[in-house]
């Protein structure tokens, strides 16, 4: 982790930004542009096209993907660039986030709002199932920043007696928390908590990790796919998994 550099990236990214509020004139968004920045510097290695694809970053020697989301959008890629090349995908994490709406007819800001959710590494898993298949490939790594973000979203009318409704419109970065790389897939081992029993549910997941049950039952599916850990039978109704020794 290097807050200095992020820092430096996100300058960078602002200055060259005409909107009065600081976001939404360049076609990425913000996130995406500051990561780029911060994971390499020199842009003369960006946007770079290879077997069809343009890869966010190539250094000569590793290609970096920066995803916001979506990562069904990036099975194809996988496809064509593991074969051949080391690959990292980022996938920037909002860790503490507030909302502010912007009006979409005046530009006039809200006050700020913290959002409840507070962000994670488990909060990746939903998009890692999208490219479950993957994840056990050799060249394949990944880095996790956990941002502190002011969140964006437009105001849009609904009509006549109906309430506006909010989509997100941009993300700025505020400070970066932390970083968590995983480099191979057996790192993903590390963020089993160590309060947990010998054998443990979904719902006992859940309660160690501070997440909720969904989310503990989408990782266990993705560490099981992986073979990280072992389904040994059910608790109840409950799947019960333990870690191979």
């Amino acid at each position: 982790m290097n807050p200095e550099a992020f820092e430096q990236a996100k300058v960078k990214v602002l200055l060259n930004k005409h909107d009065p509020h600081g976001f939404g004139t360049l076609q990425e968004k913000t996130v995406h542009a500051v990561m780029k920045l911060y994971y390499e510097p020199n842009p003369d290695y960006h946007e770079v096209p290879i077997d069809g694809y343009i890869a966010d970053i190539y250094t000569g020697s590793r290609i970096i993907e920066i995803q916001n989301g979506n990562f069904n959008r990036l099975r194809d890629k996988l496809g064509t660039f593991l074969p051949s090349y080391p690959v990292t995908v980022v996938l920037p994490i909002s860790h503490y986030s507030w909302i502010i709406y912007m009006d979409e007819e005046t530009g006039s800001l809200s006050g700020k709002r913290k959002s409840p959710v507070t962000g994670s590494i488990y909060s990746a898993f939903p998009e890692l199932y999208k490219i479950k298949d993957y994840l056990t490939h050799p060249n394949l790594s990944f880095a996790f920043p956990l941002i502190d973000m002011d969140e964006y979203r437009m105001l849009r009318s609904q009509g006549r007696g109906r309430r506006k409704k909010g989509s997100r419109y941009d993300r700025m970065p505020l400070t970066l928390y932390d970083e968590i790389h995983i480099e191979r897939y057996e790192d993903f081992i590390q963020i089993i908590p160590l309060s947990l029993e010998e054998d443990f549910t979904a719902r006992e997941f859940a309660a160690a990790a501070h997440i909720r049950r969904d989310l503990a039952q989408i990782t266990l599916h993705i560490l099981h796919h992986m073979k990280l850990v072992d389904r040994i039978g059910k608790r109840g109704r409950e799947y019960l998994y333990s870690v191979p020794l």
